[in-house]
């Protein structure tokens, strides 16, 4: 497969069921070398990744649903539930965090970049998550990548003892393909790509 073929591959897969095609070793060995390999300005390596199974998995889309009560009207929830219902149904969640004690160390050290390093920080956790998402593809892994952050951020913090200078920026869930992805309509190439010589 080519690299076109498998970005073309990866898609927002909603409907998961908790059947992996691969071990969970197999998967949480990928999302480390994935992890690994991730390239990022001045080598910072800010993104982290927290990758939850089963019971824990659950336990986050439960954490969510019973946050979003809190602010979601009771006569509208019945959408919400039936969303935190659907992702509690794949087979686990990668968490994606920034490491912003690592962020503002290298704004000390490169005092001429440090209006930057925030920016330089989300393309680099951005690259990990594509890069994640589409390796999740290759092994036919359906994955949808969602952000109920900073809603979640501290009853997530205290349930996994995630360090305070982590910031939550993402919640991937990921399982078995219990149904294809719909069609998306995409913008042609000519428009998002402009080419001067």
């Amino acid at each position: 497969m080519s690299y076109l073929d498998l970005i073309k591959q990866r898609r927002s897969v909603y409907a998961l069921s908790d059947a992996l095609p691969i071990s969970r070793e197999a998967l949480t060995a990928l999302v480390r070398a994935v992890a690994v390999e991730t390239p990022s300005a001045f080598n910072m390596q800010s993104a982290h990744a927290v990758i939850l199974y089963g019971d824990a998995h659950r336990r986050l889309w439960q954490i969510t649903t019973d946050t979003l009560r809190q602010k979601v009207p009771a006569e509208k929830f019945a959408p919400t539930q039936a969303k935190m219902e659907m992702f509690a149904a794949g087979a686990g969640s990668i968490l994606f965090f920034e490491d912003d004690t690592v962020v503002e160390s290298f704004k000390e050290q490169f005092p001429s970049y440090a209006a930057s390093f925030d920016m330089f920080a989300a393309h680099g956790l951005g690259i990990l998550q594509g890069n994640v998402w589409n390796a999740l593809a290759e092994q036919k892994v359906g994955a949808s990548l969602q952000h109920y952050n900073p809603l979640i951020d501290d009853a997530v913090r205290r349930e996994w003892k995630i360090s305070a200078g982590w910031r939550l920026v993402s919640e991937m869930v990921f399982g078995g393909v219990a149904a294809p992805a719909e069609a998306k309509e995409k913008l042609p190439g000519k428009q998002r790509v402009l080419v001067f010589d």
